[in-house]
């Protein structure tokens, strides 16, 4: 079992920046970053395989968004710059113990209880 806390999230003006982190109770061999705005589909924002360090981001952010681990690999970010009003969602934390690591939400076994981004234009 793997507990998540998400943190970090707000309100910013479009232009802004905001650093979520998630602190988790074990490892997980992969963690990654969704967010699900009303009405919409949840859709992975960014992932990292903690042995490797690999990161994979979705095109709507790349460039403005960057996941990362601290040295112990308990605690994830999301530095979050360029922020645009599309970005307004909840922001959720996820990992998977083993196996394969993707940006399907579907494989992930653990999930934080979300941070609210709003970003205003």
């Amino acid at each position: 079992q793997v507990q998540l806390v998400e943190s970090g999230g707000g309100s910013v003006q479009a232009g802004g920046s905001l650093r979520l982190s998630c602190a988790a109770s074990g490892y997980a061999y992969c963690m990654g970053w969704f967010r699900q705005a009303p009405g919409k589909d949840r859709e992975r924002v960014a992932h990292i395989y903690s042995g490797s360090g690999f990161t994979s981001y979705a095109d709507s952010v790349k460039g403005r968004f960057t996941i990362s681990q601290d040295n112990a690999k308990t605690t994830l970010y999301l530095q979050m710059n360029s922020l645009k009003p599309e970005d307004t969602a909840m922001y959720y934390c996820a990992a998977r113990r083993g196996g394969t690591c993707s940006g399907s939400y579907l494989i992930y076994d653990y999930w934080g209880q979300g941070t609210q981004v709003t970003v205003s234009s």
